[in-house]
Order: structure tokens, then sequence, then C-alpha cells
């Protein structure tokens, strides 16, 4: 008898009405809203206007969820091209099936579009989301609990994963591999967070050391999953391509590091620009007033006197004797 487990939802399917709620949806929706709002603060703090980072999300969140669904559907190809498999369930991406290599790759080229449109270095805006993406993923693995799908092996911790019977999978008691990653992802944020404020880190560095610590723990994570997925080598194609993003990202950092280091002093013109004071703009005017009262002056002052004025008038008699004195 199994005395301590966690358990699954009987469904992962709300109806209100005829509107379906689905568990998967909510817990994306959600990590998107927190993504936004928490980079936002962190644009603030940096100099950035308030909303810049939602107006760059409208471009960024939807081609991530494009780019998440195609790495999904291509390296899962078969659940959905293969004999008997229905290809229109490919766009059924509320059923489950994300895979955030794509979600990063394509999102950050709809972050680059957005950025582009309001002359934001991408660099900056990816340091500032960065730990606000880590806890959307945290969020966002838990409809994979709503879905019971991507559990691990069998075990019998006292925190196992019941999974009931359903299509394509086995009742029993297996490694939630979703509430790791998910605390993993809230660990990843909290680094970021605390070293990008120890040491200041600018141009990317941050966002780069994101996908780096992320990458460490989703290599090990993955391994210790039983869903079906391609291999190379013996190790899954997941697992492969974590290790190559976690390299390519260190490599960034050093690189990064010591050909542009330090942070950038300003990451959006155009807050610099509506919060100059109103004094700066007044500076050049103050400065010419000297001159304009200078001018003023003179203006007033009683023109020379007639060169031909009779020499021993009373002013020049009193002025010799006051010169003597």
């Amino acid at each position: 008898m199994d005395l301590a487990y966690i358990p699954s939802p009987s469904t992962g399917v709300l109806h209100l009405g005829p509107v379906p709620l689905r568990g998967y949806a909510f817990c994306i929706i959600i990590g998107v809203f927190v993504a936004v709002w928490y980079g936002n603060k962190r644009w603030l703090a940096r100099g950035g206007k308030a909303g810049t980072v939602a107006d760059i999300a409208v471009w960024a969140v939807p081609f991530g969820l494009v780019g998440g669904r195609l790495y999904h559907v291509i390296t899962d190809y078969q659940l959905y091209f293969s004999e008997g498999e229905n290809w229109v369930d490919a766009f059924k991406i509320w059923e489950g099936g994300l895979g955030i290599w794509g979600a990063i790759a394509l999102g950050a080229v709809g972050a680059w579009i957005g950025c582009r449109r309001r002359g934001i270095p991408l660099p900056a805006y990816a340091d500032a989301i960065a730990p606000g993406i880590a806890l959307a993923q945290a969020i966002g693995r838990w409809g994979n609990w709503f879905n019971q799908e991507l559990y691990g092996r069998p075990t019998d911790l006292p925190w196992a994963l019941k999974i009931t019977e359903g299509p394509n999978r086995e009742a029993g008691l297996y490694h939630p591999t979703f509430l790791y990653e998910s605390l993993w992802c809230v660990g990843v944020a909290l680094l970021v967070i605390w070293a990008d404020r120890r040491f200041k880190l600018g141009h990317g560095r941050a966002f780069a050391l994101y996908v780096a610590a992320y990458c460490a723990g989703r290599a090990w994570i993955e391994y210790m999953r039983v869903d079906e997925a391609h291999h190379v080598l013996g190790l899954r194609l997941n697992v492969w391509t974590a290790i190559v993003v976690f390299v390519l990202a260190v490599v960034y950092i050093v690189i990064s590091a010591r050909v542009r280091p330090g942070r950038e002093e300003v990451v959006e013109p155009a807050a610099r620009a509506a919060d100059k004071p109103a004094g700066d703009d007044e500076e050049d005017e103050s400065a010419s007033e000297p001159e304009a009262e200078a001018d003023s002056a003179g203006a007033d002052e009683p023109a020379d006197e007639p060169a031909d004025r009779p020499l021993g008038s009373d002013d020049e008699r009193a002025g010799n004797g006051a010169g003597k004195s």
C-alpha cells in the first residue's frame, strides 16, 4: 500500500458551459503574465519605460508559441504523421507539446522585431526578462501535471507521481519530472537575480546565464524521463540539445565579458528623453540671458558725448577737480 504520493488530477479540462477551460493553457497564460510583470519591474529598474516589455511581448509570445510547437512536432513527428495518426492533431496545442528550445529561438526573433521597432537593444531586453522566463517555465510545467505527461521512471519515493491509465500511458507511480523541472526553474530565476545584482550583468549575459543554468538542469531531468523520444548515441535528443546550448551560452558569457564589459547605461533612449528635466531644455536659454541683459543695459546707457562739446564745461571742471584730490 502506497502511503504517500502526488495525485494527478482526474481531468485536465473544466467546462464552463460550452467553453472548455484547460489546465495546460491556464498554466501557459499565467506564466506569460508573470514573465511580463516581473520583466517590466526589472526594465523600469534599468531605466526603461513602463509598458515596453508588454509591447515587445506582443511580438515575442506568438512567435514563441509557434516556435515551441514547431520544435515539438518536428522532433516528435511520429505522433502526428505516422500510420494511424491524425496530422490535424499537430495543431492542437492545448493538448500539450511545446519545445522550450523552439519557443526561445523563435520567441527571440519576435522580440528582436519588437525591439527594433522601438530602437531598443535586444540583449538589454533579454537580460531584463530572463528571470521572468524561468518563472514562466516553472509555472508552465504544471500544465504537464494536468495532462499527466512527461513523467519519469517508476519510483516508490514519497513524492512519486500517481499516473492513471490512459492513452499511451500505464497506471503507476513515477518520478514527477515536471515538479523537478519546475523547482529547478525557480532556482534558475533566483540565481540570475542574485548574479545580476552582484555582478551587474549586461549585454545579454544575464540571459545567457539563465540559458546555461536551465540547460544544466534539463539535461539530468530529461535523462530521467520515459516518454517516447529520439535517441542519438544512446542519449535522448533533448539531452544533446541541452549540452550544445549550454556550451554556446557559456562561450557567449566569456566572450561578451571580454568584448563588452560592464552594463548598458541607456537601455531605452526614448525613456531618457522623456525623463529629462525641463530645466535642461532651459539651460541654453538661461545661458543667453546674461548677454541679452548686457545688451539691454548697454542700450539704456547715454550715448557718447559729442566730440565737439566745448572744453571747460562745468562737468569737466568738476571732474578735473575730483581727480586731483
